[in-house]
């Protein structure tokens, strides 16, 4: 039974507002180093991957460096793709999805968005493919759609990963099973990155 750790990636140097693939700032990787000290020093070698946007690379290489080992992009893991191309209106769209429920953001979605239940739907057949533990850094919002899943609740968000928190999940035959949420956010430092 594999067990992942779920990483959110280190405070970016922008929020979806400013930039939609922004890096790291100084405090990200201040923490990207911290939680590749813990992860090196509690967990035995294993696969990394991780989201291919920029923050999620950047907090998982000093683990990658640590462990020599590179991390495997793993689309799956991305973000959730928005509807909006103008970081402002990416940035509304977000906040209001995050205040429902899957079934609200798949109806509200305007023409041509993504199809939300089939964007979880392949993140989660993605880690029940894993076949070993492994560490992947991703996003907010792919993390509360995988611990929503596990406890069986519709919201789009369950509760809140604070940057490099680490949530664990186990693969099991009947999908993810949790194991431990990570360290929350405060919900106003959330709206600032």
């Amino acid at each position: 039974m594999p067990r992942l750790y779920l990483i959110r990636h280190a405070r970016p140097s922008a929020n979806w507002s400013e930039a939609l693939d922004a890096g790291l700032d100084v405090t990200g990787e201040q923490q990207a180093q911290e939680v590749a000290q813990t992860l090196g020093n509690s967990l035995a070698r294993m696969p990394i991957y991780t989201s291919p946007l920029r923050r999620c690379c950047e907090t998982a290489n000093p683990l990658a460096q640590l462990w020599k080992h590179p991390a495997e992009i793993l689309e799956p893991v991305a973000e959730i793709p928005s509807p909006a191309n103008d970081p402002l209106d990416k940035q509304g769209w977000l906040r209001r999805a995050m205040g429902g429920a899957w079934q609200q953001l798949y109806e509200s979605a305007p023409s041509g968005s993504p199809d939300y239940f089939a964007w979880r739907a392949n993140l989660l057949n993605t880690l029940n493919d894993i076949d070993q533990d492994s560490v992947i850094f991703t996003h907010y919002i792919a993390i509360n759609a995988i611990v929503g899943a596990a406890q069986s609740k519709a919201k789009v968000v369950c509760f809140r990963p604070d940057h490099v928190s680490v949530t664990c999940v186990d693969v099991t035959v009947n999908g993810v099973q949790l194991v431990t949420l990570g360290r929350e956010i405060d919900t106003g430092e959330l709206t600032k990155r």
